[in-house]
């Protein structure tokens, strides 16, 4: 065990997935260096009306992760990191990779009480964060985080076009240009980045570059990748999905990334038609959301080729409606934070395979379907089960907790995904997580099946399903749901499409919660767990509980 407790990749393994092409010598500093060599005034970054070029990248990451150096950071300190997305969070990291520390992957809408834990629970000392935070002075949420008992022995400020504003060095320190740096490597741990689970306190996942080097490999095959890409992440860069289509995908290919600091469906559709995206990363929600808004006011989408998507259960109906409007193939990955990749589709995938499962399993990733209650594997001939895993794509486990592992992995090391799955001919299909059933009189009904046929409804713009609280069956079906402009909904509407569509019964919602906006989690997805406390009050108020 290391000191964050990992149970990392056996050495054995780690030169096998050398040997075998899947990690390779590379990291996102050494690529940026590159690209600054061979085209320095490209751009690596659009965002905010500015092309942020991979010369400005390398330079800016040099600055930083000499101000950490100077300033007595050593090699494999934490150093927390609060940005909204733009260049200046992948400058960061790159600084802080070549400082030869570890970043530690903070949302920028974070709590205070969360930016605490993890502050708590990895040892960061040091925060580099903007002058201003959603209105508030970076010096005001220092005083707020030393209020809740965590001090900040430094603050360095960026600015958004990653220039550092204030290095925080101690008196009479000055940056020396030609110190020697202590980079890491691609299987050194890089980042801990916060898992955006809804129970519990946030756990911390331990990245190595290699990982994410070999998710490009799958992605880049699996999108037929050419050399004029040109991405946009609509994904936080601290999270996983983030991090591959914003901080390593691009800088592999050396290819220009669109990112905004917050999501807005119409300015994204903007700026998809004017520079031209070829690929477009994004979760369920958001892409539902850029249907809504180019409905209402089109705009020409033809550059795209692949849309990739994941996180949540993927609407067949809404999806193929994306395919239809823009051309692009909508593509997905079928894993976690933790897992990285167990099964995908890709661009030669027919769309019922790519639209209606979670595409082929990934041989190296050694996919194996184990019972949930066990852990033991399943019977020959059972297609069902909870899917673990072990290869290539894998984290290393959790920082610093134990009993976080032990859930994580079985007794002998295979990682495991809160899913129930099937496995037919290689090819992988959600049923729904273990942690994602309402269990009506005793029957498990999958709320992504749910969700999926609620979607249909032509007045649905969104939707999530979650369990309400029954003091006769248990729980019931609640369905809470944005409305498309314009457009009505009452629950015997509702019920009278389901019933037409032929879904079954137990699938209708005996609930229905109409909301101007499902609420979002820091990684971009619905927040379930906001909606079941929602539903827990409601039935209380309505059962008198």
């Amino acid at each position: 065990m290391s000191e964050g407790g990992s149970i990392g990749a056996a050495p054995d393994a780690v030169a096998e997935y050398h040997e075998r092409g899947w990690w390779g010598d590379d990291t996102v500093g050494s690529l940026v260096r590159r690209w600054a060599e061979e085209r320095p005034g490209a751009a690596a970054y659009i965002a905010d009306g500015r092309r942020y070029t991979w010369a400005e990248y390398d330079r800016d990451a040099d600055v930083i992760a000499r101000t950490l150096a100077a300033g007595g950071a050593m090699p494999g300190d934490r150093i927390a990191v609060m940005l909204p997305d733009g260049p200046a969070v992948h400058a960061v990291f790159v600084g802080i990779e070549r400082a030869g520390c570890v970043a530690v992957g903070i949302g920028a809408r974070a709590g205070d009480r969360e930016v605490v834990h993890l502050l708590g629970l990895t040892g960061a000392r040091t925060l580099v964060t903007s002058p201003q935070q959603h209105g508030r002075r970076a010096e005001d949420l220092r005083d707020a985080l030393a209020a809740l008992g965590r001090m900040i022995d430094r603050l360095v400020l960026v600015g958004v076009d990653a220039v550092v504003v204030d290095p925080a060095l101690p008196v009479g320190i000055t940056i020396d240009p030609d110190a020697p740096l202590h980079p890491l490597g691609p299987d050194d741990l890089f980042l801990l980045n916060s898992t955006s689970g809804t129970t519990g306190l946030p756990k911390c996942v331990m990245h190595t570059q290699n990982r994410w080097f070999y998710f490009h490999r799958l992605a880049a095959a699996a999108g037929d990748f050419a050399d004029d890409e040109v991405f946009f992440g609509a994904l936080p860069a601290p999270f996983g999905f983030g991090l591959w289509t914003a901080h390593f995908t691009p800088c592999a290919l050396g290819v220009p990334t669109v990112v905004m600091d917050r999501f807005d469906a119409d300015e994204a559709l903007d700026l998809i038609e004017r520079e031209r995206v070829t690929v477009l990363c994004c979760v369920s929600t958001q892409f539902i959301m850029l249907l809504n808004a180019q409905a209402q006011r089109p705009r020409d989408l033809s550059s795209l080729r692949s849309m990739f998507t994941g996180g949540e259960a993927v609407p067949f109906e809404r999806a193929a409606e994306f395919e239809e409007a823009t051309g692009a193939k909508v593509l997905q990955f079928y894993g976690s934070n933790e897992t990285g990749a167990l099964s995908h589709t890709s661009h030669a995938s027919g769309r019922d395979e790519r639209l209606r499962t979670a595409g082929r399993v990934i041989p190296e990733m050694q996919v194996r379907l184990l019972d949930p209650g066990t852990h033991d594997g399943v019977a020959p001939g059972v297609v069902e089960g909870q899917p673990a895993c072990r290869g290539p794509a894998t984290a290393l486990g959790y920082w610093g907790d134990e009993t976080a592992n032990a859930a994580l992995f079985t007794a002998d090391g295979w990682m495991l995904m809160g899913d129930i799955v099937r496995i037919e001919d290689d090819v992988l299909t959600v049923i729904g997580r273990t942690s994602d059933f309402i269990i009506r009189g005793g029957k498990n009904i999958s709320a992504p099946a749910v969700e999926a046929e609620v979607a249909t409804h032509p007045a649905v713009a969104m939707v999530a399903a979650v369990a309400f609280p029954d003091p006769v069956f248990g729980e019931r079906v609640c369905a809470y749901v944005e409305l498309r402009p314009g457009r009505a909904l009452t629950l015997d509407d509702l019920v009278g499409h389901l019933r037409d569509r032929s879904v079954t019964r137990e699938w209708w919602p005996e609930h229905l919660v109409i909301v101007d906006q499902l609420p979002r989690s820091s990684g971009g997805k619905v927040a379930k767990g906001d909606l079941k406390g929602d539903a827990a009050r409601r039935s209380a108020e309505l059962h008198g509980g």
